[in-house]
C-alpha cells in the first residue's frame, strides 16, 4: 500500500498517542472525521497498522528481571525452535539474526531463579537447541516508542 502525506500524518499522531480521537486528528490534518476513519480502517486492512498496545512496566507486573539470549540453533531446525520459543511463557521478542546468533530472545522473568528455570528447564531442552549465552539487561535507559515517519518523497 502507498502511503501518502495525509497517511502519514495520520500515523505520526497514532504513535504518538493511540487513544487519539480521529475528530481530533482530523483538525489537525484539515479533513473530516470520516476521512481520517476510512484511512485508518484502510490501513489496519492493509497491515499497515498492526494493532493498539498498552505499554505496560514489566515490574507492575512483578517481571524484576531482563534479558537478550542469543540462541544457535542446529541446521534445519529454525522454523520449530521458533514455534517452541513463542510457547515459553516470559518469551516476549523473537528475532532471526545473521552473525553468531541465529536468534536473538527478549525474556522477562520474576527474578533470577525464574530466568535460570526458563532457560535450563525449557529453551536448553527444546530439539534443536545447540547453544546459547544469556545478558541480563542491566536497565533501558532508551527505548524509542513510535517508527520515524518521512513525508511522502513524491
Amino acid at each position: 500500500m502507498e502511503l501518502d502525506d495525509t497517511d502519514r500524518a495520520i500515523l505520526a499522531a497514532l504513535q504518538e498517542d493511540a487513544r487519539t480521537p480521529f475528530s481530533e486528528i482530523a483538525r489537525r490534518i484539515d479533513m473530516s472525521s470520516a476521512t481520517v476513519h476510512d484511512r485508518v480502517n484502510r490501513m489496519e486492512d492493509a497491515g499497515v497498522i498492526e494493532g493498539y498496545h498498552a505499554k505496560v512496566d514489566p515490574k507492575a507486573l512483578d517481571y524484576g528481571i531482563s534479558a537478550v539470549v542469543g540462541l544457535q540453533v542446529e541446521q534445519g531446525q529454525e522454523q520449530d525452535t521458533l514455534g517452541r520459543l513463542e510457547d515459553i511463557p516470559g518469551v516476549q521478542q523473537i528475532h532471526l539474526t545473521t552473525g553468531s546468533w541465529d536468534v536473538l530472545v527478549r525474556v522477562y522473568a520474576e527474578d533470577a531463579d525464574r530466568l535460570r528455570e526458563l532457560m535450563f528447564e525449557n529453551v536448553a531442552q527444546m530439539e534443536g537447541f545447540a547453544r546459547s549465552q544469556t545478558m541480563v539487561v542491566l536497565g533501558t535507559p532508551y527505548e524509542a516508542e513510535e517508527l520515524p515517519i518521512a513525508p511522502d518523497e513524491e
